[in-house]
């Protein structure tokens, strides 16, 4: 049974496919673990997207559940990407 339809669970779901994108989770349609970084990043920019259109319209804690997704999300983001460039110009070297 799928969980009820809210903003959070909307919210959560996204994160969760930015995570899959990042090699973070598992991919739930077969369990395997690869990197997306387009859909990661498509999905957190339309997570950036949402909390721009809901600015003033969402209660505090689904304010705070958008927010700390976000900051997370970003900063994993920017941790695989750059040690994509590591690993790149290790093997370059």
């Amino acid at each position: 049974m799928l969980p009820e339809v809210t903003f959070s669970t909307f919210i959560i779901s996204l994160a969760s496919s930015a995570l899959v994108g990042l090699g973070e989770v598992p991919d739930p349609a077969d369990g395997s673990i690869s990197q997306n970084l387009l859909l990661a990043k498509h999905n957190i920019d339309v997570l950036e997207m949402l909390r721009q259109k809901t600015c003033g319209c969402l209660d505090e804690q689904e304010t705070g559940l958008l927010e700390n997704i976000l900051c997370e999300l970003r900063i994993k983001y920017v941790l695989v990407c750059d040690k994509g460039k590591q690993a790149r110009s290790a093997g370059g070297a």
